[in-house]
């Protein structure tokens, strides 16, 4: 195995172990799934609250067909509304309403919370603990 195969085996299971805590804790404490959390958390910074399903699946990372699902999830919960595009009848927006934006608000500092535990919980792995200052340096 060369030296970078072994550097990205070591980024992947931090990656893995971080994300099942994140994933945890926002649905335990708050019943948040991670990507969903995420969408909130680009639809606030996003222009008037809102994208293009097409933008927010290349932001989260998920396809168009998990996005759309996700967003149903996020309508029901009132977290979110769709809205047609004005210049292309075609286009979807995802738009965060204001109940989304105050559990986004709720839920932040869980994250923000979990990640730093993780990644310290992480650093003092000899394993990993490149891994996290690498990703802490960035």
């Amino acid at each position: 195995m060369t030296v970078d195969e072994q550097a990205w085996g070591r980024v992947l299971v931090l990656h893995a172990r971080i994300e099942q805590d994140l994933a945890k804790a926002l649905q335990r404490r708050h019943g948040l799934g991670l990507s969903e959390y995420r969408a909130l958390g680009k639809l606030v910074a996003g222009p008037r609250g809102g994208l293009r399903m097409q933008e927010l699946a290349d932001a989260i990372g998920l396809n168009q067909s998990s996005v759309s699902r996700m967003c149903a999830r996020l309508e029901d919960a009132g977290l979110t509304i769709r809205d047609l595009c004005e210049d292309d009848r075609r286009g979807v927006y995802s738009v965060i309403t204001d109940t989304g934006r105050k559990r986004y608000a709720e839920t932040e500092p869980t994250y923000c919370a979990v990640l730093r535990t993780a990644l310290d919980k992480a650093a003092s792995d000899p394993e990993l603990a490149a891994a996290v200052a690498a990703v802490r340096g960035a």
